[in-house]
């Protein structure tokens, strides 16, 4: 068994694919409509067949009353593995991404990382130092 999609609500899912493509370097998937639904995936470059992120619209209440709640407690929505968390950091920021915690050493070895992903998420990058 093995994951194949996960997902994290958004509340303008343009803005969200032009963040996560633009700005953080994934590659679009799938981008299909139906029935006033949108199927918006996006990918890492680096595995393009792999897991996919899904940019689902929080248009369910339920979702937006959970997205704004951990949100506002500052828990990430997602955990993206990164090579160096505090140059990932550097080049993110030099891209306008506003962190709400900088490179940051939790556990031996683990050094993480929280931004504003502009779209109603905080979004965690880390690395596992071998």
């Amino acid at each position: 068994m093995k994951i194949i999609l996960t997902r994290v609500f958004v509340d303008d899912q343009d803005r969200a694919l032009k963040f996560y493509t633009g700005t953080l370097g994934f590659v679009k998937k799938n981008d299909v409509s139906a029935e006033g639904y949108r199927w918006l995936t996006v990918v890492s470059p680096d595995d393009p067949n792999g897991t996919e992120l899904l940019l689902e619209l929080n248009d369910n209440p339920v979702v937006r009353t959970y997205q704004k709640g951990i949100f506002e407690q500052g828990i990430p929505a997602a955990s993206f593995g990164v090579e160096d968390t505090h140059a990932e950091y550097e080049r993110l920021k030099a891209r306008g991404v506003k962190f709400t915690m900088e490179p940051t050493e939790v556990v031996d070895r683990v050094t993480i990382a929280v931004f504003d992903d502009t779209c109603g998420n905080l979004i965690q990058i880390q690395t596992l130092q071998k």
